[in-house]
């Protein structure tokens, strides 16, 4: 079963997610908040496999909540999905750096939801290759990177291949046909690139991949 917490200030909105996520066999609702600081309490409370977290609330907004709970060594198997706006949000990439998952537009098709919810529970990032490349291309270079970006000695030139490819919003399956190499093997380099840089998901790779420059926004 795959425990959800719901973040947002429009109980609407809530209700919304909670009939849609309570209606699937596999998934329930085990609490909800209406701004950050009550997530994170909620999180912290019900250890959830899933937060939908909007990143703009009142008081301790989803952002800093999704850093409290990235950055919490008890909650490392939580992972933070952000409901966003596109036109709203210039807080992506930060969002990204700071380990969340993946985003969801708000007016969503459900069934895609479902799946999005399915896919990070799992372990995987929502990264789909037009979406999300479009948002971290025009994000990324307004993010101010850190000055150093220690790990991409720790990796071997297919790995930083890899890596590059999944930066730039690739699949394994994707990344297989490019390299000519099995969907299998693919993912192992992703899975081994990841294990050497502790990153927590797809997610960060993408991140390290525009921060250590093998992707570069705009570039393919």
């Amino acid at each position: 079963m795959i425990r959800l917490v719901l973040a947002d200030d429009q109980a609407l909105v809530r209700a919304g997610f909670r009939a849609l996520i309570d209606a699937q066999p596999d998934m329930e609702v085990v609490a909800e908040a209406a701004d950050g600081e009550a997530a994170f309490a909620a999180v912290r409370e019900h250890r959830p496999d899933v937060v939908l977290m909007d990143i703009r609330m009142p008081g301790v907004d989803g952002l800093e909540a999704a850093r409290r709970i990235t950055a919490d060594p008890d909650l490392t198997a939580t992972r933070v999905i952000i409901l966003t706006t596109f036109d709203l949000d210039e807080y992506v990439f930060e969002a990204l750096r700071h380990g969340v998952s993946g985003f969801l537009v708000k007016d969503t098709e459900p069934a895609e939801l479902v799946r999005g919810v399915r896919s990070v529970a799992s372990g995987d990032a929502l990264l789909s290759p037009g979406v999300t490349r479009r948002l971290i291309e025009e994000y990324s270079a307004q993010a101010t990177p850190p000055a150093q970006t220690p790990g991409l000695e720790l990796l071997t030139g297919r790995e930083r291949e890899v890596v590059g490819l999944v930066g730039q919003g690739l699949s394994n399956e994707e990344i297989a046909d490019q390299l000519v190499v099995s969907p299998l093997t693919a993912k192992t380099h992703v899975s081994r690139a990841m294990v050497k840089l502790a990153v927590r998901d797809r997610a960060q790779l993408v991140v390290f991949a525009y921060e250590t420059g093998l992707v570069r926004p705009g570039r393919r």
